[in-house]
């Protein structure tokens, strides 16, 4: 049993370990890229899937949403509306320290053709930046698309967020309370959110491979972990995790659901069980796909 504290109050208990027996242990639960035999062809799927939706969208390349060199976005936009459009803010994974937003448009034709423009953003990777750092970045990149966005023909009331690994680490950060009055955005800025196969309590890595480039002590960590920021007020969240994934990514994402449906706040889990760390990110090329659909759905009914 877990005993989760959450900013001075304690959620009931929970049975998830996210620590487990030993370090050992914990450092094969938290190796994604140990855990599938083909991870290169899974990443040159990314990359393929990226370069053909690209290909078939009108895209805006590496809007500067910030100072650094890789405070950056590609924008692709949905064509035909006369109307402001929906969009959908991807932060690729990378256990923060690797990939680009180059190779994470996968989703791009098959959103702009719902009608929904999608940013897919790049960030600072560690250990260049630290992990805060990274955070304040993607809140800069919110603060960017909501104010320019009627300059792209987006709807600044309907921006909406997703994110895989990593990506979903920063976007429960997004979801967190705290930030909005210093970065110049509403609270509900964010409409609602995606979350795949992320760490949402990145305490029990401070001990393994992991913290040579996050280079955390536990008590960081915590301030950084999504589960201790569940906020008080939340858009919908759709969560989904591999069945082929490891058992700590899996109870990962089971403390975040338990967490955030402790609060009240409406959640949708989609179950894939045939899919692993890496492949789960690629079911958002295919528009009749489970996870596709809930995302979708999500911003189809933001509008009623």
């Amino acid at each position: 049993m877990a005993s989760i504290s959450q900013e001075g109050s304690t959620l009931e208990a929970l049975e998830v370990d996210l620590f487990f027996s030993d370090l050992g242990q914990r450092s094969i639960e938290y190796n994604a890229r140990a855990s599938v035999p083909d991870f290169e062809a899974c990443v040159a799927e990314y990359a393929r899937l990226s370069t053909e939706a690209k290909s078939a969208c009108s895209g805006l390349y590496n809007l500067k949403y910030g100072p650094t060199r890789a405070e950056a976005l590609d924008l692709f936009l949905a064509p035909g509306s006369l109307q402001l459009s929906p969009v959908f803010v991807f932060i690729h994974g990378g256990y923060w320290r690797s990939q680009s937003k180059d190779d994470a448009a996968l989703m791009a034709k098959v959103f702009t053709d719902a009608g929904i423009a999608v940013a897919v953003l790049e960030y600072t990777l560690l250990p260049l930046a630290t992990l805060a750092e990274v955070v304040r970045e993607m809140r800069g990149a919110i603060s960017w698309l909501h104010q320019n966005a009627a300059c792209y023909g987006i709807d600044p009331t309907r921006i909406f967020i997703g994110g895989s690994s990593a990506g979903a680490h920063l976007v429960g950060m997004l979801l967190a309370d705290g930030w909005h009055e210093e970065f110049g955005v509403p609270v509900d800025t964010v409409k609602g959110a995606m979350a795949i196969s992320g760490l949402y309590d990145i305490r029990p890595i401070c001990d393994i491979e992991a913290n040579d480039w996050l280079r955390l002590v536990p008590s960081q960590a915590e301030r950084l972990s999504p589960l201790f920021k569940i906020p008080d007020k939340a858009p919908p969240l759709v969560l989904s995790v591999g069945g082929l994934e490891t058992q700590g990514f899996r109870n990962q994402t089971r403390a975040y659901a338990e967490a955030w449906r402790a609060k009240g706040h409406q959640l949708m889990m989609i179950d894939a069980p045939d899919r692993n760390h890496f492949n789960l990110l690629s079911e958002l090329a295919w528009p009749d796909r489970s996870l596709t659909c809930a995302v979708l759905n999500m911003i189809e009914n933001s509008r009623r």
